[in-house]
């Protein structure tokens, strides 16, 4: 399987990887105190997307950006 292209700048990385594992590590811990249903169902959506942010992150691709077109000015080829 071919990797896809990276279209998320350094910066960004590491934006979402920190703010991902912020995300992952207070849907788990909210998680464990969750007095209801629908409390536990928005701390597994939280939980979920800080775990996307981590894998965007880390892998540097992004498949919104993508759909939309979206290239950061840092990885911009010179025509």
């Amino acid at each position: 399987m071919n990797r896809p292209r990276i279209n998320i700048s350094t910066g960004e990385r590491a934006g979402r990887v920190l703010l991902g594992a912020a995300g992952v590590a207070a849907g788990a811990a909210l998680l464990t105190q969750s007095p209801g249903a629908v409390a536990a169902v928005l701390e597994v959506l939280l939980a979920l997307a800080g775990l996307d942010l981590v894998v965007t992150g880390l892998m540097g691709h992004c498949p919104l950006y993508r759909l939309l077109g979206h290239v950061p000015a840092s990885l911009r080829r010179a025509a």
